[in-house]
């Protein structure tokens, strides 16, 4: 049976027909096809004005973006054949890159499964589920993960706002196996303790794994300090490949807790000093000190959550980096790093020149970093290219 229409407005395919997946209330023919005819996650065939069919899509009623392409075949079906082909594409990719299971497995858009993140960390899975479409073939999703990749847990990590806005439950569930008592991870040659049952997102974050990774090959005998540092991900590695001192700050008591159990578990006690406070109050403590470190690393969360918070986090940014020049030493380096969608490039870059000449400091953008491998980038959809870092060499003014 061919699934129903839902029409598009004149004019609005050309979107579409570059290949975004994703279809706004606002460009849906309405008089044509009424939203409120349609049940959060049904599968639709969508139609351009002229008639041209461009493709399945499921559909929510109830939300902004009403529609997310599945497939450009007019009769796609979302279950265990298409979870099964998607999901082994993408392992194939991510084996292509890392030797272990330690990656993000899905990243919803960009391995056409939107609306699903999956995190893997070894024998356990953390899933985020964001759309009433995936939300109604959750079982042979689970049933496909399970076939192909022979997990101990599955964890539905169900904490997610946008699942509230899809009229979804944010009750988090363990669907299947146990979870290990201990759930450690291996990344850039570091071992990590993670808590997938309280941390933020899915327990851990891999899309700076690259960085961390360059960043680490320039520590060996300099002074680090990681700002924002969760549990540890910068500041260990850089301990593991030599800086004589590394200092994590971060907010969070359960972090800062978590930080010092990895600081241990890679035997570096000695060279790593964890602390909770808050970044601001940190910074202007270790200025009025006149602490100075070699390398500073900032990796703020997202300070611009919603277009109109741009002008706040804007200068939120602004004096973090501010602050964190301010505690660099002579000829040091700043790698200054935002997650924030809404803060394009050129906006942390601006920033940077700014920061820098206000203080008189000379700085040059030596590298430039983003998102690892398992977080591909669909080059139809700016939104999910979000992670950029810059690595500055700063110095006396010239």
């Amino acid at each position: 049976m061919a699934h129903p229409e839902l029409f598009l407005k004149k004019n609005e395919d050309k979107r579409i027909r570059q290949g975004h997946l994703w279809i706004f209330s606002n460009e849906v023919d309405t008089a044509r096809s009424p939203l409120k005819q349609f049940s959060p996650g049904d599968l639709v065939r969508i139609v351009a004005s002229d008639g041209k069919i461009l493709g399945t899509a499921y559909v929510n009623p109830n939300t902004l973006i009403c529609a997310r392409f599945l497939s450009r075949k007019p009769s796609a079906k979302l279950g265990t054949k298409m979870f099964t082909t998607r999901i082994a594409r993408a392992l194939a990719l991510r084996e292509l890159f890392y030797d272990k299971p330690f990656y993000r497995l899905i990243f919803g858009e960009a391995d056409g499964l939107p609306g699903l993140v999956i995190d893997r960390f070894g024998d356990t899975l953390a899933v985020q589920i964001t759309t009433a479409g995936i939300e109604r073939q959750k079982e042979p999703l689970i049933a496909v993960l399970i076939d192909l990749l022979q997990p101990k847990a599955i964890y539905l990590k169900n904490d997610n706002p946008q699942r509230q806005l899809e009229g979804l439950s944010e009750q988090a569930e363990l669907i299947y196996g146990e979870l290990p008592e201990s759930l450690i991870i291996e990344e850039n040659n570091a071992k990590f303790k993670i808590d997938i049952l309280a941390g933020q997102k899915t327990g851990w974050f891999y899309d700076h794994r690259s960085s961390r990774a360059m960043l680490a090959k320039l520590t060996t005998g300099k002074t680090v300090l990681d700002l924002f540092s969760y549990v540890g991900a910068w500041g260990i590695p850089a301990a593991l490949n030599g800086a004589t001192s590394v200092t994590c700050v971060d907010a969070s008591a359960s972090a800062i807790a978590l930080a010092k159990q990895n600081t241990d578990l890679n035997q570096l006690s000695n060279q790593v000093q964890c602390i909770q406070s808050d970044v601001f109050d940190y910074l202007k403590r270790a200025r009025l000190e006149k602490q100075h470190f070699d390398i500073v690393i900032l990796d703020p969360p997202a300070l611009i959550k919603r277009k109109k918070d741009f002008k706040s986090g804007y200068e939120a940014y602004r004096r973090l980096n501010h602050l964190a020049l301010q505690v660099l030493a002579k000829d040091g380096i700043l790698v200054s790093a935002s997650c924030s969608a809404h803060l394009s490039k050129a906006n942390l870059h601006e920033i940077l020149r700014s920061s820098a000449k206000h203080i008189d400091r000379n700085l040059t953008i030596v590298a430039t970093g983003g998102q690892a491998p398992d977080h591909p980038i669909h080059p139809a959809i700016a939104e999910t290219e979000y992670l950029k870092t810059y690595f500055c060499a700063v110095s006396e003014s010239l």
